[in-house]
């Protein structure tokens, strides 16, 4: 398992190192306040890293809050347990 994995890793650093290679020349990107020539290749990858980033920021926002929430709705429900006994 473990030598697939790392055969996969480097078809994709390989992959990588092509696309750059490819792409090599310069952009320029303004952004409003600052102006920034890079290589495609470069651009592409800050994109594609910036995108990965910001959707697991949002999944694991999106799963921490509900499990916050259901923490507590099973801490009301454990809370009202101890109060309300069912025998008496």
């Amino acid at each position: 398992m473990r030598l697939i994995v790392t055969l996969i890793l480097l078809l994709f650093v390989a992959a990588g190192i092509v696309l750059g290679a490819l792409n090599a020349d310069l952009v320029s990107y303004d952004l409003g306040f600052v102006r920034l020539p890079l290589p495609k290749g470069a651009a592409l990858l800050l994109a594609l890293v910036i995108g990965w980033l910001l959707g697991g920021l949002t999944a694991w926002l999106g799963v921490s809050s509900r499990h916050r929430r259901q923490r507590r709705q099973a801490a009301a429900a454990d809370g009202k347990a101890h109060t309300n006994p069912a025998g008496a």
